[in-house]
């Protein structure tokens, strides 16, 4: 079941690529710099920062450039469920 959500594909995408975008530049890198650093096209660099358009592994290939690949995948753990009442504590 999914849970609603304020925020579209979209804007995630438009963040991810800014988020991406500010990392790259606080290094000091161009996009051809990123580029021969990744093997991400410079084109495709400058689309995804533009449009928030790239492939899944495009974006991975980006990401372990500027962030480490740890960050990312801490994404896909599950958050630790806490109880929500002292009688959810007495029970466990």
């Amino acid at each position: 079941m999914s849970l609603l959500s304020l925020l579209t594909p979209s804007e995630v995408q438009e963040q991810l690529a800014a988020t991406v975008m500010a990392k790259r530049k606080v290094k000091g890198w161009s996009r051809q710099s990123l580029a021969e650093r990744s093997g991400v096209p410079a084109p495709t660099i400058k689309k995804f920062e533009t449009t928030g358009q790239i492939s899944l592994r495009q974006f991975i290939l980006l990401w372990q450039c500027v962030d480490q690949l740890e960050n990312l995948y801490a994404l896909t753990k599950e958050d630790e469920v806490l109880p929500s009442s002292i009688d959810e504590v007495l029970r466990q």
